[in-house]
């Protein structure tokens, strides 16, 4: 490196989060290089077999294999950790497999994990139904109940998970107090922070143990590539680390650099989600075909206090309730639309609608569903960065073809004559 480079390392820490999301854990290479390079390789060489034996049994710190380590993918890990106030990060090839790799490092069987009902549906499913097959034990808790949380955690857990805040209905986990009911029973403390981002929230600052990212949302950006990562201290990722190597669940470098590129423009990117959020969300709050918007930005959020110690904003994602109830409404709104994309994915500068009770949370049991206030009058928006003029037009088209047709056989058919549509929704 470059003595320059050496001395931004020795300031890193001390700059912004928007700088250091651009300037972070970058190495650079003799051909010195300004843009992070891709290193599109599968293995590693040598020059000699000693150095070769060194890498392989001790670990010298010099790559070996593409499922162990690689450059570019070192290089998303350290900005990461950087950005969440953590030591180290490891990288997986999907959020779920960092899930998946964070409780297979830390629990075995017999353990106990005490979780929020409020999750994603497939963090729900892997819990239910593989691991209670390994003799770990769950028990759900109210996201927003601390008492229910301090009776759950009073019976040893290794691990308590949230969500926050909570997809889709956004609720709020307390983090500091969950934290310290942690702390005093010896238990981890794991939270996704996939809606929020360092950029308005980080957990480790408020006492959680370990951070969990689908980094194919908002850490790209753009919808084009799948990733995970899991940040806290070292001691905490190593065996994450030792897991990912072994089990498979590893980041492609191409990923990676997907995702360096997404870093560079996360905190403009949230600032302008988060704008348009509210916008539409206070628009919704005060639309006679809503009945309930969900959404951590609206001061009339019964946690705004808590918000606003926890958060720096609301986030791009929401959701509302339609006053006409059932199915067949919601799929007459999502029908009747047509610039904003029917798909699951959230974080995208492309606005995204779907409705959870049949997608996101479609495989969960109605009791499940019903837990967590997934009613079938429920739509989710992740606000993308279209001029919310043309973002509300499209609702508006939604709404407008709830009044335009009275038989459920006509559902499909209900959309609006100016308004075709090309892409099909997306079941995951």
């Amino acid at each position: 490196m470059m003595d320059r480079d050496y001395r931004l390392k020795e300031i890193i820490s001390s700059l912004q989060i928007d700088t250091q999301a651009i300037r972070a854990g970058s190495d650079r290479s003799p051909a010195r290089e300004h843009s992070e390079p891709l290193y599109a390789t599968s293995s590693f060489v040598f020059s000699d077999a000693e150095t070769m034996a060194d890498a392989f049994i001790n670990e010298s710190g010099l790559s070996i294999y593409g499922r162990v380590d690689n450059p570019t993918v070192d290089v998303f890990c350290k900005r990461l950790a950087i950005l969440e106030g953590g030591e180290a990060c490891e990288a997986a090839s999907s959020g779920m497999g960092a899930i998946l790799a964070t409780m297979m490092a830390h629990c075995q069987s017999g353990d106990r994990v005490v979780m929020s009902c409020g999750v994603f549906g497939a963090t729900m499913t892997l819990f239910q139904k593989f691991f209670v097959k390994y003799g770990i034990t769950l028990d759900l808790v109210t996201p927003t109940n601390l008492d229910a949380w301090e009776v759950a955690l009073s019976v040893p857990a290794k691990i308590a998970y949230c969500e926050t805040p909570s997809n889709p209905t956004m609720d709020i986990v307390d983090i500091s107090s969950v934290s310290e009911l942690c702390r005093r029973n010896d238990t981890l403390f794991v939270v996704d922070n996939c809606l929020m981002t360092p950029v308005l929230q980080r957990p480790l600052d408020h006492g959680a143990d370990l951070v969990i990212h689908s980094a194919t949302k908002y850490l790209d950006g753009q919808g084009r590539v799948l990733g995970g990562a899991v940040v806290g201290s070292q001691q905490l990722i190593n065996p994450i680390t030792a897991f990912i190597r072994s089990g498979g669940v590893t980041m492609s470098a191409f990923n990676a650099w997907v995702f360096l590129k997404g870093l560079e423009t996360l905190e403009v990117r949230m600032q302008s989600h988060c704008a348009r959020a509210i916008d539409l969300a206070t628009w919704l709050d005060d639309h006679a075909e809503v009945v309930r918007v969900h959404y951590a930005g609206l001061p009339t959020h019964p946690q705004s206090g808590l918000i606003s110690k926890q958060m720096r904003a609301g986030g791009g994602v929401l959701s509302f309730e339609l006053k006409r109830p059932g199915r067949d409404s919601a799929f007459r709104f999502l029908n009747g639309t047509c610039m904003m994309s029917l798909t699951a994915n959230l974080g995208d500068v492309k606005t995204t609608v779907c409705h959870p009770g049949t997608t996101t949370h479609g495989r969960l049991s109605q009791a499940d569903r019903d837990l967590m206030g997934i009613g079938e009058n429920l739509i989710r928006i992740s606000t993308g960065l279209e001029a919310i003029e043309d973002i509300k037009a499209d609702c508006e088209r939604g709404f407008q073809s709830l009044g335009s047709i009275d038989s459920p056989s006509q559902i499909g058919s209900a959309m609006n004559p100016s308004c075709e549509r090309t892409d099909k929704p997306n079941n995951i």
